[in-house]
């Protein structure tokens, strides 16, 4: 630990607050956070937040807004306001209205990487974990999903019933870096490695792969694995995590540009001045928070 982060831990404890990071963060962040993990376990984690004053969130603004929406007596922080998902913002509010009109049989079910105010117009969430469980869960037979398309692509190869993207082609910037030639290349490099890719990623990037998982469903996977080499599709900071808590195991990034620069805008410095001043604090208007919550609760009750 560094001195910066002995300041954060003790102001933490001043402050009684907790931080909570996803997988994404930087290893410094990842050292300081009570609670490190993927969209589901954050979502899971911030229903279960009883004895805190403070949460500090070092993930993206979705993120942030969840633990908002599930927490509204609680004060939500995010160390910089600037951390925004880029794919979330492809699916505003009226968009979800506009297709719901157009498919008025179909249920909606939206990843929880979101905005608050789409969230609102969902009939329930899912993450990258959950997804196919989640539409198999409704009795409709048309699902509006979205946004991402890959994510979509996923779960329709899993379900009979019928995805309809929702926008056409939501993505992630990140996952959209992969390609075929990045799994070709790397196994060559690490014939030995097994390859794990995020479900975000192209379709042909997944079929190239030898499991396709989430952040958390991979950290599951390497622990219980009995292979000793792992190539990693997803962003790098994944990595990170992997190695810190196998380091028994070789574990390499599928393509070291796989940087979620929001992710990054997050720094010690940010979370040390977010806890002293007590800002910047994430607020969701208690009508779209109303709605969107029982979206988040029908997700977690099927989780």
């Amino acid at each position: 630990m560094n001195h910066e982060q002995e300041e954060i831990l003790k102001l933490k404890e001043e402050k009684n607050a907790i931080i909570m990071a996803h997988n994404y963060q930087t290893q410094e962040i990842q050292e300081i956070a009570d609670f490190l993990g993927d969209s589901l376990e954050l979502c899971i984690k911030a229903s279960q937040i009883e004895d805190a004053d403070l949460v500090v969130f070092c993930g993206v603004d979705f993120m942030a807004e969840t633990a908002a929406i599930l927490n509204p007596s609680k004060k939500i922080l995010i160390p910089d306001p600037q951390a925004e998902c880029p794919m979330a913002h492809m699916l505003p509010a009226e968009d979800v209205i506009k297709y719901k009109k157009r498919y008025p049989q179909a249920a909606v079910v939206l990843y929880v990487n979101t905005l608050a105010e789409a969230k609102a117009e969902a009939d329930i969430l899912c993450t990258s974990a959950n997804a196919a469980q989640v539409v198999e869960s409704l009795d409709e037979d048309q699902i509006l999903f979205g946004p991402d398309m890959n994510l979509a692509s996923f779960v329709q190869k899993r379900t009979d019933k019928e995805i309809i993207p929702i926008p056409e082609v939501g993505y992630c910037y990140v996952h959209k870096m992969f390609n075929t030639g990045d799994v070709t290349f790397s196994r060559e490099n690490y014939p030995d490695a097994e390859v794990l890719v995020h479900p975000e990623c192209d379709a042909e990037v997944q079929e190239a792969a030898d499991q396709i998982l989430s952040t958390g469903g991979m950290l599951r996977h390497v622990a219980a694995s009995t292979n000793k080499s792992f190539l990693i599709g997803t962003e790098v900071d994944m990595v990170t995590r992997l190695r810190r808590e196998n380091p028994d195991k070789l574990i390499y990034p599928l393509l070291d540009e796989a940087i979620c620069e929001t992710m990054k805008m997050h720094t010690l410095k940010k979370v040390k001045n977010s806890l002293m001043e007590e800002k910047f604090q994430v607020k969701v208007p208690e009508d779209i928070a109303d709605k969107a919550r029982s979206a988040v609760e029908r997700m977690l009750e099927v989780s």
